[in-house]
């Protein structure tokens, strides 16, 4: 006697369909427009990840997350993901990133209240860091998204850190550029 739950080919197949709405969703990051994302996000979905992003960003559903998306390209540029795992557990899916890309923008971090918090100028270096990303899945589509990152490795890839003392001038001039660009 085992305390596996059976599967069927129905929840197999969900299980299986699921899974690849979470993957759609690192294409259409990259490259989709907001169609893509009407496609595989739930009008009622939750970025978890989007407190720190601007305030369209911060919305529900699909303009939220392509909001997101437009924030990312923003700052970088050749934006892939290999997809290392993805495993499933009733309507939780994890998949397991190694995310690319190359920062050819400002990088706009924003306050809790959405005014300009921290910005890092166009360094032109590349990253490739591993990322874990949560959905939940309702009617098929996500519905929930969370994230653990390896931000600190981002930072050190793009010469963010140690920040040299030419890079702190270029961080405020960038920092007061965006905020008079926000205002």
């Amino acid at each position: 006697m085992t305390d596996e739950p059976e599967s069927s080919p129905d929840t197999d197949s969900a299980t299986q369909s699921a899974k690849a709405t979470c993957v759609r969703v690192f294409e259409a990051i990259g490259h989709g427009d907001l169609a893509d994302f009407e496609a595989v996000i739930h009008p009622e979905a939750v970025n978890r990840e989007s407190s720190m992003q601007p305030r369209q960003a911060r919305g529900h559903g699909p303009a939220g997350f392509y909001a997101t998306a437009l924030w990312l390209r923003s700052a970088l540029a050749d934006m892939s993901w290999d997809i290392n795992e993805v495993v499933a557990d009733r309507d939780l899916i994890a998949v397991h990133t190694t995310a690319h890309g190359r920062q050819v923008g400002p990088f706009v971090f924003h306050e809790p209240s959405g005014d300009v918090d921290q910005v890092f100028p166009p360094t032109g270096k590349t990253c490739a860091v591993t990322q874990t990303h949560w959905f939940r899945i309702a009617e098929g589509k996500i519905i929930e998204h969370w994230a653990n990152r390896d931000d600190m490795g981002t930072a050190r890839q793009l010469g963010w850190i140690p920040p040299s003392p030419r890079y702190l001038a270029r961080m405020a001039i960038a920092k007061r550029r965006a905020r008079r660009e926000a205002a």
